[in-house]
């Protein structure tokens, strides 16, 4: 058997998508408590758009290795690993580094794949699933017979958001570009036209006494109207700022002003409630809390996944060598669902 080759996709600076970088090195051995991952899947999300543009608030010093998030197999592990880990699919949170052929994972970071879910089904719900799952239960705590607003509900975050929500026996209102309305309503949602509509004075036809909660990843002018929509006990989740994506400028300003809103929002006597989603929220403070939390929620979504409650949108899949192309495709505009890198 011949050796492995390690390949893997280098972001050396602010670049276009054709300024990436395909490296390759020796596969790296496992460390005490680790897990070395043979790569099945990996993605474009939203974070590798800004991390190319430097506008990521928190992104490593170029150059780096992008992906956030992988599925794949356990080829080998370190000291102090379960053994029975070999062979097995598992998914894994890493922010950087998963656009890799083999990656080093803490073997405590990985959530086993269930039976019968294919890699790159499994792919299109890790960071998406998780941000989705975390958003609409432990922040809005969503109730059935609610009415909530989900902005981009075509999206990666918005498509599984708007399926959980469903499943939780929630009434959905979704904003998207008009090609993408007649796919919302097959799935029970109330499309909006963001380009053509009053998105504020259509809402408040469509919910005359406010949402009870809204998924909002646009921030700037969005995040106040959305604000306004909100019945009294409802809840904004804030979880970006793709407002500014093409903003020059610091790339910290925009979260921080989102954050000094949510904070005054939360101090006005209004009975509503703002949040500002970090999926990393609470890591630096408790890495074991952090980790069982996101065990349990992403076996949550899996197993949505296989009851078919969600199901895995793939719109399109690339080898590791095109991922200049995936990002393009991605960042596009003109495709539903996730763009999937194989090896």
């Amino acid at each position: 058997m011949s050796a492995e080759t390690l390949v893997e996709v280098v972001l050396p600076g602010t670049v276009e998508p054709e300024g990436l970088q395909i490296r390759q090195g020796v596969v790296p051995a496992a460390g005490p408590g680790q897990v070395l991952v043979r790569l099945e899947a990996t993605g474009v999300s939203f974070a590798e758009q800004q991390m190319r543009r430097g506008r990521y608030y928190d992104q490593p010093p170029f150059p780096f290795i992008p992906g956030y998030d992988l599925v794949g197999t356990v080829a080998q592990i370190g000291d102090g690993v379960r053994a029975d880990l070999v062979g097995t699919r598992v998914a894994a949170l890493v922010k950087v580094g998963g656009w890799a052929s083999h990656v080093l994972v803490d073997a405590a970071d990985v959530v086993p794949v269930p039976d019968g879910v294919g890699a790159a089904e499994a792919e299109t719900v890790v960071v998406n699933g998780i941000t989705a799952w975390q958003m609409l239960h432990r922040k809005a705590r969503v109730r059935a017979g609610q009415t909530i607003l989900v902005h981009g509900a075509n999206g990666g975050v918005g498509t599984v958001l708007v399926q959980l929500a469903h499943a939780a026996g929630v009434k959905v209102i979704g904003t998207a570009s008009a090609r993408h309305h007649a796919a919302l309503r097959e799935r029970g949602v109330i499309p909006v036209d963001y380009r053509t509509e009053d998105i504020p004075a259509r809402v408040r036809e469509l919910a005359p006494g406010g949402v009870d909660a809204v998924f909002d990843h646009v921030g700037g002018r969005s995040a106040v109207d959305s604000w306004r929509l909100l019945a009294p006990g409802g809840t904004l989740v804030c979880y970006g700022s793709a407002s500014t994506r093409d903003d020059s400028g610091s790339k910290q300003w925009p979260v921080l002003k989102l954050l000094g809103r949510v904070w005054l929002w939360n101090a006005l006597p209004n009975r509503r409630r703002a949040y500002f989603f970090n999926v990393w929220a609470g890591r630096g403070f408790s890495r074991s809390r952090f980790r069982a939390r996101l065990h349990s929620d992403l076996t949550e979504v899996f197993a949505a996944l296989q009851r078919g409650e969600i199901t895995a949108q793939i719109a399109a899949q690339l080898p590791l060598a095109r991922a200049a192309e995936a990002l393009r495709l991605a960042e596009s505009g003109t495709v539903a669902g996730k763009v999937v890198l194989n090896p």
